[in-house]
């Protein structure tokens, strides 16, 4: 699950999100202070609750940020991305790169990395997820600003969760005592519940704090998390059937495995996300983030082949053209479908050598074809389960907040000016 995330089926508990947030920021940092009056041993000393207070307005500020910071603004895109037309006149090259993805929402180019959030109405660049506590998308611009005030509250609920239990160490060691010795019942009392509300915040907030640390270290959000378990899920099923998946439609369409391009090194990674290499300034409340003037182009580690493009392509997802454009290229790469079902038989001569020289060939030719009827079933099943797909967190992309009927492309969705330039890159780059 995207971080402890209220359903989007429920607009009204989004909108009394933020105002529930400052509310639990109030009563742990706020209401403690003044509890621990009532209790031994004592208030905070002055030195205590100056830093405590400090990291209370830490996490003012950055929940301030994160909240208000523009995720990406609109038009971005026409900005950043990397699209600029040819001068057929002086020869030029045709610059439009083809990996683009085209968002039908938008009617705009979609920058690697970006996705369309259904909460906000717009790409966002380097989309995580659309965070409903801070009723605004995590996303290049953000990151920096969530992270610290996740940061923040961690720190400051672990100061807190010290403090609550010398208290009730105190008020244990004093258990035979009598009870108009002891703090009042209602001290108890919110006590108990000041306990009970930071240990469940602090183990939550401290889940989505290494969550995201390591997604920082990785250079990876939660939405290419998803991605990448997807994909390994689609070649694992390809391998059951000879490296091949069925799209929509009825087309093969050949899987292979790809790495994640944009793990550039940890330290890279970390400034990249963090928009400075001054570690102090990643820690500070009024540090600033990247700007999204960087979100048109992202550096990637070279593992893999300059024409391929992430997210790898998904049955589920690509145009009837696109598919097919992919059938002539696995075509050109393994074999016209005639030297294929030469291979095929050449196999299935073989594998009748191997069966004669079994003692119970009869029993064997059944199982064989049990397995033949078994895999085709799970072909047949294969675009009722992509469409359901989720991660092992039971999680879709709208779960994270993504607009799902803009990630799926017929080409009646994409312009015909944009087709038609796709074609001259394809034409250019053939030649």
């Amino acid at each position: 699950m995207p971080g402890l995330s209220i359903p989007f089926a429920l607009p009204a508990a989004e909108r009394i999100a933020v105002p529930f947030v400052a509310l639990l920021i109030s009563f742990l940092s706020y209401s403690s202070q003044v509890l621990f009056y009532y209790i031994e041993p004592g208030p905070l000393s002055q030195k205590q609750a100056l830093w405590f207070n400090i990291f209370v307005a830490g996490i003012w500020w950055c929940y301030e940020r994160a909240i208000t910071a523009d995720p990406g603004r609109k038009g971005w895109v026409d900005k950043v991305a990397p699209v600029r037309e040819a001068n057929e006149a002086d020869g030029s090259v045709l610059t439009f790169d083809r990996k683009l993805r085209w968002c039908k929402k938008c009617d705009a180019v979609k920058p690697p990395r970006a996705h369309h959030c259904r909460k906000c109405g717009r790409c966002i660049p380097k989309m995580d997820h659309h965070c409903p506590w801070t009723t605004n998308c995590v996303s290049h611009t953000t990151f920096p600003h969530f992270y610290r005030f996740v940061f923040y509250a961690v720190l400051s609920m672990s100061i807190l969760a010290y403090h609550l239990y010398i208290r009730m160490m105190v008020i244990w060691d004093n258990r035979s005592l009598p009870s108009y010795l002891g703090p009042p019942a209602w001290a108890m009392a919110h006590l108990f519940v000041l306990l009970v509300v930071n240990s469940f915040t602090l183990f939550a907030l401290g889940i989505l704090l290494v969550r995201a640390g390591w997604g920082l270290v990785i250079n990876t959000t939660m939405i290419e998390s998803w991605e990448i378990e997807r994909h390994e899920a689609l070649v694992d099923r390809s391998l059951r059937t000879n490296g091949y998946v069925y799209a929509s439609g009825g087309q093969r369409m050949r899987i292979q495995h790809q790495e994640f391009p944009y793990d550039i090194g940890i330290w890279s990674n970390l400034c990249q996300a963090m928009g400075t290499k001054n570690v102090l300034m990643w820690f500070m409340p009024f540090g600033g983030g990247p700007s999204v003037e960087s979100a048109g182009t992202w550096e990637v580690n070279g593992f893999e082949d300059a024409d391929k493009a992430w997210p790898p392509p998904d049955p589920d997802k690509m145009s009837r053209g696109e598919r097919i454009e992919r059938q002539k290229e696995d075509e050109r790469v393994y074999g016209t479908p005639e030297e294929e079902m030469a291979a095929f038989r050449k196999r299935q001569q073989q594998d009748h050598k191997r069966w004669k020289q079994t003692e119970d060939g009869g029993e064997e030719s059944e199982n064989d074809g049990s397995e033949s009827e078994s895999e085709s079933e799970e072909e047949e099943s294969t675009h009722a389960e992509v469409r359901k797909w989720t991660n092992r967190d039971g999680d879709t992309l709208h779960d994270y907040g993504v607009d799902e009927d803009a990630e799926v492309l017929s080409e009646d969705d994409i312009p015909l000016g944009e087709l038609l330039r796709r074609r001259k890159v394809r034409a250019f780059e053939q030649t």
